[in-house]
């Protein structure tokens, strides 16, 4: 197999082209700046622009499935502009994609995943969500994720298998929430958000990358969650993180009052609430290694 990522020097790239390579998978990546262009065995890069809708046709030779995880980060502060990349950001890349596979031979290409968001499901604490529920967008991140998953939708004309993996929050050391959730509970002033009581649906960053080589190994269609199976409340999550960090929680939950006036509309990252099922990855098979906070968090924080 060979397979061609975009969005592959990110957090989740990075661990899913890991992946890849321990499966003897060679890997093409699309990269927007020249200078992260190399070449070596089993990982060449090329070079595309998809704002300009530019993209070098031989990123695709010789490749049997692609994973899209491009996208501007959704961790920088909401002004208007901003909104306009991370939404513009996700489908000029879909859409160079598109008209990039349309100029060559796809035959080969059996399968394409691309990432997606468990924040196209509204606010809810008492709602468990699944793939099959029926809702309306609510919110910036639910309309993001609906427009994003219908343009992934218009790749349904290519003779290769589809599928979307609505990703929960990542469990990483090196990026992500979870770095910026640890950082002031090690300084004594860490805390809940808001109620805490708001559901957080996580995956561990070793358990998505397998994911998504699962995904395309198997050629799996339509969506699907990429949530472990034991969802927690923010306050469960930061107290079981202290308690790994050896650390107190001395201080108060912060006032969803106050992260809206600090954060504005991006507040919503922390105080939404989503509690997803992951019913139907495990239906196909897949088995998470960490299906519980506790151990996953260890794995990434060990006791010295």
């Amino acid at each position: 197999m060979k397979v061609l990522i975009t969005g592959a020097t990110g957090l989740v790239g990075n661990a899913i082209v890991n992946e890849c390579h321990k499966n003897n998978i060679a890997v093409n990546f699309l990269t927007t700046r020249k200078d992260k262009i190399v070449t070596k065995e089993n990982y060449s890069g090329f070079y595309w622009n998809p704002d300009k809708k530019e993209i070098d046709l031989n990123c695709f030779k010789g490749v049997t499935a692609i994973i899209n995880l491009a996208g501007a980060s959704i961790s920088k502060r909401w002004t208007s502009s901003y909104k306009k990349e991370i939404l513009t950001s996700r489908i000029n890349s879909l859409k160079t994609l598109n008209s990039g596979l349309l100029k060559v031979d796809s035959s080969a290409i059996t399968s394409f995943v691309s990432a997606s968001a468990i924040g196209i499901y509204p606010n809810s604490i008492k709602k468990f969500y699944s793939e099959d529920d029926q809702f309306k967008a609510d919110g910036f991140l639910s309309e993001v994720v609906t427009v994003w998953e219908n343009e992934v939708d218009n790749l349904k004309g290519f003779n290769f298998s589809l599928a979307k993996i609505r990703i929960g929050l990542v469990m990483s050391n090196k990026g992500g929430a979870l770095p910026e959730m640890v950082k002031p509970i090690k300084l004594f002033v860490g805390s809940a958000f808001g109620s805490g009581k708001q559901w957080q649906s996580w995956i561990h960053i070793k358990d998505l990358a397998k994911l998504f080589v699962f995904a395309i190994k198997n050629e799996l269609n339509g969506v699907y969650n990429g949530v472990a199976s034991n969802p927690v409340t923010n306050e469960k999550l930061v107290s079981k993180v202290a308690a790994i960090l050896g650390k107190p929680l001395v201080f108060p939950k912060v006032p969803a009052s106050i992260l809206k006036l600090i954060l504005g509309e991006m507040s919503a990252l922390l105080l939404d609430s989503q509690r997803v099922s992951n019913k139907k990855i495990l239906e196909e098979g897949f088995k998470f290694k960490y299906l519980n906070v506790c151990p996953a968090l260890e794995s990434l924080y060990p006791k010295k």
